[in-house]
């Protein structure tokens, strides 16, 4: 470069100048926008490959779901058929009283039903029976009907539970002084569906 002429090296050191200016312009102003751009349509791309896996996984899911459906559907019918309906004295006679001595618990009477609402939830699709049971039977006897009771009707329950010696008297024998009479209320859905 010492060899040329002072105004050709000035030119050629323009010429760098401008060229390393040009560059760096079409850089910033071409490349730099294209990266941006292209970054932004990556993110895109991968936010909807998500979408989608997540509309394959539902669609998959769809038909457990329906699976899932139609069980709960068929179980709710099965446990309907056995709920309360028509004549309630009559169902809670048969299903309590039967149930009890199965269980070796006596309960001769039952009171007539009290219909009411059940206030748990807004449009509920049931009302309830309240039904007052008094009986006798040994403590451990009277637990397993009761636990039994909740589990085999889960559309019942059972509720304000009063317990006191029996009151035998001598000629019955020592054994049924340990027999308990006891006064509980049910309280039992009622089938508005039933046929």
């Amino acid at each position: 470069m010492k060899n040329l002429p002072k105004e050709k090296r000035e030119r050629l050191i323009l010429v760098g100048v401008v060229t390393i200016i040009a560059v760096i312009a079409i850089y910033y102003c071409l490349i730099k926008t294209q990266q941006s751009s292209a970054s932004a349509i990556a993110k895109t791309i991968a936010e909807q490959k998500n979408k989608v896996g997540s509309g394959e996984r539902l669609i998959a899911a769809c038909s457990d779901i329906k699976k899932n459906v139609e069980l709960a559907n068929q179980k709710l019918t099965s446990i309907e058929e056995t709920m309360a309906s028509g004549d309630m004295y009559a169902w809670v006679i048969q299903t309590v009283g039967k149930f009890g001595l199965e269980r070796k618990v006596e309960i001769p009477q039952f009171s007539r039903e009290v219909t009411t609402d059940v206030g748990i939830l807004p449009k509920f699709p049931y009302k309830a029976a309240v039904f007052n049971v008094r009986g006798t039977a040994y403590y451990h006897d009277l637990g397993k009907f009761l636990a039994d009771f909740e589990n085999s009707f889960p559309y019942a329950r059972v509720q304000n539970i009063e317990m006191e010696p029996s009151g035998s008297s001598a000629a019955n024998g020592a054994a049924d002084a340990e027999k308990l009479a006891f006064r509980l209320e049910i309280v039992a859905l009622i089938n508005s569906n039933a046929r």
